[in-house]
């Protein structure tokens, strides 16, 4: 593809900043920025102020209420927003369910539930990975059983991202224990105030609570709230599975993070010079540049594939490995170049409940608990050695 911008796509994105400049707070930009936590209401506003031009939903078709941008326009959008520091919209809806109700839905799911998620009226979680059942995700256990106009779930969740807020869970259930595995599931939408839901949250290693385990005991839910055909529901994981891949690249983050990381490494000091001119340490920061660059096009390449009508393949499986791989080596080299002032956490200083950290050094305070929360990017969405065997067996037919 031409990686040349038009004219027509210079004024694009000279809008798009000057709206993000005009809109966006520069309280919610420097959390973002300076890796702080964002709480609910963030996230919450900011899909909804996005909604007021139409922009909630970049990917979306105008039929559905999406701008109807094409691929350049959606990677000018987001190279825009992760530079200026705004939050990324939430995907469990927007991106997930979203393109399978539009896909697979019926007319009644897709009236009553798009128009929820592009407002932000509904705040959507997964239910995908099991105890025992994460990268073999067709293993699980999680039962619904027919019983005249609804389903009977029972089972159990976990590693469900920001579940403690959401109103609905899409989710993958076994409709038939006969079957082969993956012949049996179905995917069923829960309404997560349905009595017999609990969500107990995870606590983890950067002190942070964003997942959750969530148990089903009897849950009711609706016939009319099951998605596509009984049974086929492996189809329609496989196909939300390739969007969020596609999705977890995060090219635009790791071009600002990259910038942070240069910054941070021209203040640290090796042998009375900057770091960054270390020749070592320039080498390593040279070489991952070389290859956030390569994912940039590779993500180009598949985005406008989709936009000629062409779903995610196994190309998303390639973005998922190297985009994580790049997230994972930014957060080692900027704690190598922090050094020993990156360890402490200081979840005060991150919750912002005070404004400088104890430890005297704001930019070094959140490094430890964003390098440990993205040692998981390398496992959701399917493990990058899954993702692995997806290429060797459909790219490289072996």
């Amino acid at each position: 593809m031409n990686l040349d911008y038009s004219p027509a796509d210079d004024a694009f994105r000279a809008d798009i900043r000057a709206w993000l400049e005009a809109n966006l707070t520069r309280e919610l930009s420097d959390k973002v920025l300076n890796h702080k936590r964002l709480s609910r209401e963030d996230f919450a506003s900011w899909h909804k102020l996005l909604g007021t031009r139409g922009w909630s939903a970049i990917a979306w078709p105008r039929e559905y209420g999406g701008p109807g941008w094409d691929a350049t326009q959606r990677h000018i959008w987001e190279e825009e927003c992760a530079r200026i520091g705004a939050p990324s919209v939430l995907p469990f809806g927007v991106s997930m369910v979203a393109p399978v109700l539009m896909k697979y839905g019926n007319e009644a799911q897709k009236r009553h539930y798009l128009p929820r998620i592009l407002d932000g009226t509904d705040w959507w979680c997964q239910g995908y990975s099991e105890p025992g059942s994460g990268s073999d995700l067709a293993s699980l256990r999680t039962r619904a059983e027919r019983v005249d106009d609804h389903y009977l779930v029972n089972g159990q969740k976990t590693w469900t991202t920001l579940g403690q807020y959401a109103d609905m869970m899409f989710c993958l259930v076994r409709t038939d224990s006969g079957a082969k595995k993956q012949e049996g599931i179905s995917f069923l939408l829960i309404d997560m105030k349905t009595p017999g839901i609990t969500v107990r949250p995870i606590i983890t290693l950067d002190e942070e609570h964003e997942v959750n385990e969530v148990f089903f005991e009897d849950v009711r839910v609706p016939v009319e709230n099951l998605v596509g055909e009984e049974n086929r529901g492996w189809t329609y994981a496989k196909y939300l599975l390739g969007h969020e891949r596609t999705g977890i690249a995060r090219v635009g983050q790791s071009k600002r993070e990259l910038v942070f990381l240069k910054r941070v490494a021209l203040d640290q000091k090796k042998n009375g010079k900057p770091l960054l001119q270390d020749p070592v340490f320039a080498a390593k920061v040279a070489s991952l540049e070389i290859e956030l660059m390569a994912l940039e096009v590779t993500v180009q390449r598949v985005v406008a594939n989709e936009a000629g009508g062409r779903g995610p393949g196994p190309e998303a499986s390639m973005l998922k490995i190297k985009g994580t791989e790049v997230q994972q080596a930014l957060t080692e080299l900027m704690f190598e170049a922090i050094g020993p002032l990156a360890a402490p956490f200081d979840p005060q200083f991150l919750e912002g409940e005070r404004e400088h950290s104890v430890a005297g050094d704001d930019d070094a305070a959140p490094l430890a608990a964003y390098y440990f929360n993205f040692r998981k990017t390398s496992i959701y969405g399917g493990s990058n050695e899954i993702q692995k065997n997806i290429i060797a067996q459909m790219i490289l037919g072996l």
